[in-house]
């Protein structure tokens, strides 16, 4: 059993490492390119009229578009940064930001699924929290076996939600901001670097869930 450790925290951590990888790798600055990651975005919000979609700087790791109040945001490094992964984590936002504005079938997906993934890691750890409480006051035959199944499945489903909106990352990614920039934004020769990082972004979400299993540990570490 102790040899499936090793095994369980590269399927929990393998992804988001990976990710992190790709995306801290390829932030060199780059003369030839012609600008930084928001002045890209800039151009491209005007290039496609995305009337009323506004940038702003994040803080790090804050790359993301928010739908509802149309800002497309921008990680530090991607924002000021000069680079491929700064180009193409702007081109990967601004496609959300295009399929959101043409109100595309795909945009759908995050407002579905997301929302959900949201309420189950909340309504699951709130049980969490709560279980040794009422263990003392119901008395609940095997409680332990069913804080750990309720505990599980709360994760699982998270991560099945997370991998239901991969639909609309990979659109944003190989649909949107791949075309883009093989327009001449980029060079022949850093195209497959820059489908690695497009990838990359577009699996940021799964990763990232995959790791808030720890979460899970943690709790029922505590309870036990």
């Amino acid at each position: 059993m102790i040899f499936l450790i090793p095994l369980i925290l590269i399927v929990i951590f393998g992804p988001s490492l990976w990710v992190k990888y790709v995306l801290n790798k390829h932030t060199k600055h780059i003369d030839s390119l012609d600008g930084t990651g928001s002045e890209l975005a800039l151009h491209l919000i005007d290039r496609f009229k995305l009337d009323g979609v506004k940038l702003k700087k994040g803080k790090k790791d804050e790359d993301y578009y928010d739908p509802q109040n149309k800002i497309v945001s921008l990680s530090p490094e991607a924002f000021d940064g000069q680079s491929l992964t700064a180009v193409a984590v702007a081109a990967h936002e601004i496609g959300h930001a295009i399929q959101f504005y043409k109100k595309e079938p795909v945009s759908l997906l995050r407002e579905k699924y997301l929302s959900k993934a949201h309420k189950i890691q909340h309504y699951g750890v709130m049980f969490l929290m709560a279980s040794p409480l009422l263990g003392l006051v119901f008395r609940i035959p095997h409680l332990a076996l069913l804080t750990i199944a309720i505990g599980i499945i709360t994760m699982i489903a998270s991560v099945l939600m997370y991998v239901a909106i991969l639909p609309e990352e990979f659109d944003a990614s190989f649909n949107k901001a791949m075309p883009i920039l093989s327009e001449g934004y980029i060079t022949q020769e850093q195209l497959p670097i820059v489908r690695k990082i497009l990838r990359a972004c577009a699996l940021t979400y799964v990763a990232g869930s995959l790791a808030d299993i720890l979460r899970l540990w943690r709790w029922l570490a505590m309870i036990r």
